[in-house]
């Protein structure tokens, strides 16, 4: 396979800009302060990793694709692309927006940051990189948090785009952005795929509930940082939208010009340009991109080379990896400019390059 990846992109190493980890439960809870570390909930109970919404992703384990816990699990996915290095996401910890206690979630995103940092980051040379979870209900803590995660060797810090109240583009999380800007480090927005997210909980089969949850969390804090001027605020600032592919973005950013059109200067006066004048070549809006997207050589045209980058999801059930990688460098009507872009430049524009 590394032959054909190199045969197909000459000269370009693949990156992985979303994958995610195997939550080490027991691990996280030995990083936990009194008396959080005592609770048993569906992130730190026995297990530790029982989905919060009871339904079973792999099927048992007819889906499953492998172990992602320890930084060795990681290093040797990374061998199969290949892949030179990858971007951890949380799996089970992107629930947290569901956690009511607003203080036992931040100490959960506390341990979980010291947990991704020390036991899977650290001993890896550079390969296996992490994203800092980022406390919704306090704000402050987030600032700290995006804060620690710097000093801890973490190279961003992510939302969950799931969870019962919160949008994104609220004014109580200028200072986390504000933050960003000020450290350098970017923010991502990931999706869950959960029954519970707004918008799924109607859904009898969990078919139906992931086809729906995934875009519509997504869409509705790309809808809402776009519309109260999150990008204008912070131009430097690099946002990431992930797992729900990129190829909605023209469709989407074509909806909201027409609505900023029509209702602009009085529902969004904080946005003195169209939405999709945002969404362009060297901008710093990036999406996440899977293999099986046919239109994504067309989006590319419209919104750019450099900000849709390949993500692997490994382990997740429906990622397909490392056969999705393999498919990615293999497309025909790639132009070799795109072809970087998405196995490599968007991602090294958006985290960084690794040192």
């Amino acid at each position: 396979m590394a032959t054909a990846i190199a045969e197909a992109a000459p000269g370009v190493l693949a990156v992985d800009a979303d994958g995610h980890v195997g939550e080490n439960t027991a691990a996280i809870v030995e990083y936990m302060e009194q008396p959080y570390r005592e609770f048993r909930t569906g992130f730190t109970g026995p297990g530790g990793l029982t989905p919060v919404d009871g339904h079973d992703r792999s099927l048992g384990r007819r889906l499953y694709h492998g172990p992602a816990g320890r930084t060795e699990d990681w290093l040797r996915a990374l061998d199969w692309g290949p892949m030179e290095w990858t971007v951890l996401y949380p799996s089970i910890g992107l629930f947290y927006g569901f956690i009511r206690d607003p203080d036992y979630q931040a100490a959960y995103c506390r341990a979980y940051n010291t947990w991704l940092a020390k036991d899977m980051c650290a001993p890896s040379g550079g390969r296996v990189r992490g994203m800092a979870l980022l406390p919704l209900e306090h704000p402050g803590e987030a600032v700290e948090e995006l804060r620690r995660g710097k000093r801890l060797g973490l190279v961003g810090g992510v939302y969950t785009a799931d969870g019962p109240t919160h949008l994104l583009g609220h004014r109580r999380f200028d200072p986390v952005y504000e933050a960003a800007r000020e450290l350098d480090m970017c923010i991502g927005v990931h999706a869950s795929g959960s029954s519970l997210a707004p918008g799924a909980e109607l859904f009898p089969k969990f078919i139906q509930t992931h086809t729906v949850a995934h875009p519509y969390g997504i869409l509705r804090q790309f809808t809402s940082m776009m519309f109260e001027g999150v990008f204008e605020r912070f131009p430097a600032v690099r946002f990431g939208f992930l797992e729900s592919g990129g190829t909605w973005a023209p469709w989407w950013l074509d909806r909201m010009d027409e609505e900023y059109e029509h209702r602009g200067a009085v529902d969004a006066p904080g946005l003195p340009k169209r939405p999709s004048e945002y969404v362009h070549q060297g901008c710093n809006i990036f999406f996440g991109s899977e293999a099986k997207e046919r239109l994504l050589e067309p989006v590319m045209e419209v919104i750019g080379d450099d900000c849709i980058m390949y993500a692997s999801d490994y382990p997740h059930w429906d990622g397909g990896y490392p056969g999705s990688l393999r498919e990615m460098a293999s497309r025909p009507s790639l132009s070799p400019a795109q072809k970087y872009g998405v196995l490599r430049g968007a991602a090294e524009r958006f985290y960084g390059p690794a040192k």
